[in-house]
């Protein structure tokens, strides 16, 4: 037992329990303690010493097998991770024999927080493009069920590679192509829409309704359905709208002609017309320009419609006015041009046929609109006869007051006006001897004229026979 008190204090020599045995011995000689309770007080001091360096290299041990399982919790993290971020290459392992155990914690810890925060990154980035791939599969798809976007990124964290990510990035941007092609479309189509039902005074948001509810929405945030099946609608619609519109023109324009007919035959005032100016640019304008709000409306329709019937109705009582008129207009030209009127529409005869029924109105203004179009090719046709007969007989006239003149005892006085007499005089005389070359003139062209025409010239219904006079 001495031999292993002399070890220890070989051992402590030194050191402060090197001191303190050294201590110890000197007190022991002091108080003349026995060798045999000195190895014993000796042995409990090194059995202590043991029990207290077991229990260091335990703790020891235990720091040790901690450190152990934790890089390898960590690197297994880190391996989970690089996998399912594709980054195989990221972390590169030191030889375990160069750095101790907490080295290796140190130098794995960094990296394994880089990956996580990559990771949260990558899930940030695939949860927003599926977001967008979910939302355009809604707009295109034919129901309203979004679908469940949760479950998908679920899938997603076990691949949160580059390669999954570059392949929804694909993915997106063909479904971001598709859209704008659909969505344009669509945009042409509700547009059409639009100036169709505006034309046709049809409510468009009851009419874009019928095929989906978003197509009426304004609001920025709200998306359009550009489904299949909403493109199939939109076209049906469009084209039906087309076949009403080409329905109501040819409408439109048969009672637009009517009313116009009936405006000429009535000699309806401008006042009448203005009301139904919107609408007659319908006769003319092709199917495509006709783009006026409402122009083709029913409640347009159904006024024209009403129009047309009022004056219908008016036009039996009014046409005999009409027709008087039309006959004074007649007898009017042809008195001035000294032509007989057409004596089968004369007014004693017309009122009969009129009262009677025998005739319809319209036909019989017809045929009056038609004597006076002849009256008036005639009148024209005569014009140069009827101005030289006119100047003949204004030179007769001159040469009947020429005889009177002379033949009056006081034309030379010096009476008020006797001088104008004078001059007058002067020229009828020579008025007068232009007569005859006048009436030469007249003959040859009145000849002319009956030679084109194959018919006598009448003056008032008499045959001119101006070669006697």
């Amino acid at each position: 037992m001495v031999g292993v008190g002399a070890g220890l204090g070989l051992v402590m020599e030194g050191t402060s329990c090197g001191a303190l045995l050294k201590e110890l011995q000197q007190i022991w000689a002091e108080i003349g303690e026995s060798e045999g309770e000195k190895n014993k007080v000796l042995l409990d001091i090194e059995r202590e010493c043991l029990e207290v360096y077991r229990r260091k290299v335990d703790d020891a041990n235990r720091t040790r097998v901690q450190l152990h399982q934790s890089v390898a919790a960590k690197e297994a993290e880190v391996a989970s991770l690089m996998a399912t971020l594709g980054e195989h290459k990221l972390y590169m392992k030191k030889d375990k024999g160069i750095l101790s155990l907490k080295e290796q914690l140190a130098a794995v810890v960094p990296v394994l927080e880089n990956l996580k925060c990559k990771k949260e990154e990558r899930i940030k980035q695939f949860s927003d493009i599926r977001s967008q791939i979910e939302k355009i599969r809604f707009e295109l798809s034919e129901y309203d069920d979004q679908g469940d976007n949760e479950s998908s990124l679920a899938e997603d964290q076990h691949d949160l590679s580059t390669r999954k990510l570059n392949s929804y990035q694909a993915q997106l941007r063909a479904l971001q192509k598709d859209k704008s092609e659909r969505l344009r479309k669509v945009l042409e189509y509700i547009n059409e829409v639009h100036s169709l039902c505006g034309v046709l005074g049809i409510d468009f948001g009851t009419t874009v309704n019928e095929i989906h509810p978003s197509l009426h929405q304004n609001g920025v945030e709200q998306s359009r359905n550009i489904s299949n099946s909403t493109l199939d609608g939109l076209a049906s619609t469009v084209s039906k709208l087309k076949t009403e519109r080409k329905s109501r023109i040819q409408k439109m324009r048969e009672r637009m002609e009517s009313l116009c007919q009936l405006w000429k035959l009535m000699d309806s005032p401008e006042e009448e017309k203005r009301q139904f100016s919107k609408v007659m640019g319908i006769l003319i304008l092709p199917e495509e320009g006709i783009t006026s709000s409402g122009v083709l409306s029913q409640e347009i329709i159904d006024k024209v419609e009403a129009e047309v019937e009022r004056l219908t109705k008016l036009k039996t009582s009014r046409l005999k006015d009409i027709v008087m008129k039309r006959r004074r207009e007649l007898e009017e030209i042809c008195e001035n041009a000294h032509i007989e009127p057409d004596v089968s529409t004369a007014p004693e005869q017309t009122d009969a046929l009129i009262d009677s029924g025998l005739m319809d109105p319209s036909a019989l203004l017809a045929n009056i609109e038609s004597q006076i179009l002849k009256a008036k090719e005639e009148s024209l046709s005569r014009k140069e006869i009827m101005d030289r007969i006119n100047k003949w007989i204004a030179a007769c006239d001159e040469e009947a007051w020429l005889e009177e003149y002379n033949q009056d005892p006081k034309r030379y006085s010096a009476g008020r006006g006797a001088h104008i007499n004078l001059k007058r005089a002067e020229k009828a005389r020579i008025l007068v001897t232009k007569i005859p070359s006048m009436v030469d003139n007249l003959i040859n062209r009145t000849f002319a004229w009956e030679n084109a025409r194959s018919k006598p010239f009448l003056y008032d219904g008499v045959s001119t026979k101006l070669d006697d006079q």
